[in-house]
């Protein structure tokens, strides 16, 4: 018996004059994934293929367990994604460059955790869509680089930069982050 492919393609307009705000919010918020005991998936067609880049659902996170969060310097950081792989397995690299200004005992220690765990980052474009890097397939890789700047006039950092595989560029989350600061409805337009 044939498998009967139907076409899951849509045309892709803009409006000229809407605008495109480029750039991410000033806070990232990340979890390491053995707190999460459940993940929001892609939705998909009978055939598996992921119909949306709206992730559904919520993540379950163990007792206790809340989102952290991480101050960037909105100018020195972005979010980019890239096609890989080959033909029919391809997927997406999604990275995160996200600098924070600090470089004290509190940024160096994040290099550790950050480093040698498997987490997953959320980051709030200027539209308001909250995007994910990260999920219960692939391993999220994340390194940490620290610069105490060269003279008078030079600038600190701690650059934290994600390497994370989906299906999508950056997922939408649309559900509620759970953070020690309180909860944050994602729900925004996700456009």
């Amino acid at each position: 018996m044939a498998t009967k492919c139907t076409s899951i393609q849509k045309s892709l307009g803009w409006c000229q004059g809407t605008p495109e705000l480029p750039g991410v919010k000033r806070r990232i918020y990340f979890l390491a994934k053995s707190f999460i005991l459940g993940y929001p998936q892609l939705p998909r067609d009978e055939l598996g293929r992921a119909t949306s880049a709206i992730l559904t659902g919520s993540y379950t996170l163990a007792a206790d367990a809340k989102w952290k969060y991480i101050d960037i310097l909105p100018d020195k950081s972005q979010l980019t994604s890239e096609a890989q792989g080959e033909l029919p397995s391809q997927t997406q690299l999604n990275k995160l460059v996200a600098v924070h200004p600090g470089v004290g005992a509190e940024a160096s220690a994040a290099a550790a955790y950050i480093n040698n765990t498997d987490n997953v980052f959320i980051v709030e474009d200027m539209k308001g869509n909250f995007r994910v890097l990260g999920n219960d397939k692939w391993t999220t890789k994340a390194t940490v680089a620290q610069d105490l700047g060269q003279g008078a006039t030079g600038t600190t950092s701690t650059t934290i930069n994600v390497e994370a595989t989906d299906e999508v560029p950056a997922p939408f989350f649309v559900g509620t982050l759970e953070t020690e600061d309180g909860d944050i409805d994602c729900s925004g337009k996700a456009a």
